[in-house]
Parts: C-alpha cells; sequence; structure tokens
C-alpha cells in the first residue's frame, strides 16, 4: 500500500468510493433515506472538489487502486475518512489516520456511528452526540477529540 497526496483528478474515483462505501458499509447504522441523504449519487462528493484540494488530502493505493482517502484541515479538524467496502479492516484507515494526525496536538471529527468504534480505538473522546440534517433527513454522529501528547510539531 502506498499513500499519497490527493490530485485533482483522483476525485471521480474518491467520489465513487465515497458513495459505495456510504451505501454499503454504514448500512448498517443507517437507513436507506439516510444513506440517500448522506451520499445522494455517485457524484455526491464532487460537490467538494474545492475542499478536497484546501485540505490536507491522502490517498491510500494498492496495486494502483484508490482504496481510501482522508483529509484534514489547517485547524486540525479530520473531515473525510472512507476505505473502500471491498478493503475495510485491513489497516488502511490506520495507516491514513497515522498521516494525517501528524504534527497536531488535538484532533476533532464528526464519526459516524460506523466508525465511531474506529476512532474511540485510536484515543478520541465523544464530546457530543447530534443530529445533523442533510437534504431534510436527521442523521446520527458524534462530535469527537483527540489530545495528543507528542504531535510532532
Amino acid at each position: 500500500m502506498i499513500i499519497r497526496q490527493y490530485k485533482n483528478e483522483d476525485c471521480d474515483k474518491v467520489s465513487k468510493l465515497f458513495y459505495e462505501t456510504v451505501h454499503t458499509v454504514n448500512a448498517k447504522d443507517y437507513t436507506t433515506e439516510q444513506l440517500s441523504a448522506w451520499a445522494n449519487d455517485v457524484d455526491s462528493l464532487k460537490s467538494r472538489r474545492d475542499d478536497l484540494l484546501k485540505q490536507y488530502t491522502l490517498i491510500a493505493e494498492i496495486d494502483g487502486v484508490i482504496v481510501g482517502f482522508g483529509s484534514i484541515d489547517k485547524s486540525g479538524c479530520l473531515d473525510l475518512l472512507f476505505v473502500h467496502k471491498d478493503y475495510q479492516n485491513q489497516g488502511i484507515a490506520t495507516a491514513l489516520c497515522n498521516e494525517l494526525e501528524n504534527g497536531y496536538s488535538v484532533i476533532k471529527t464528526y464519526a459516524s456511528i460506523t466508525a465511531k468504534p474506529f476512532f474511540e480505538r485510536r484515543g478520541y473522546v465523544v464530546v457530543k452526540a447530534q443530529k445533523v440534517e442533510r437534504l431534510g433527513v436527521k442523521l446520527k454522529n458524534y462530535e469527537m477529540k483527540k489530545t495528543q501528547l507528542d504531535s510532532n510539531m
């Protein structure tokens, strides 16, 4: 597996990965209506193209196939973290987080019900449970925070 910086030409593949992951991996924790509001079509992440370029966004590849991606903004908010539905539980999210979190003493994220246990294993604690609205549909997620003693700053 290689971890590399996101490029604009990755957008189509990343958007498809996002859609498929939400609609398969997250299906155990959210209704069909909620999944559709979260990722309404294969191109739903394309509207965030500028965010992907402005943030520190990384791509995980195995044999030239994009198997995951993640992004963090300058404030230390881990914005996106998704692993391809066929590559779950192979250390990809961990590898991405290890790179993305480097250099921050405090990291915040908004974790889905599905992702919450992963972040808890990484030392994140729940600040609060909340309901966010997407396309008029409420989805539960968790504001979480991690404080690192050695941030390599």
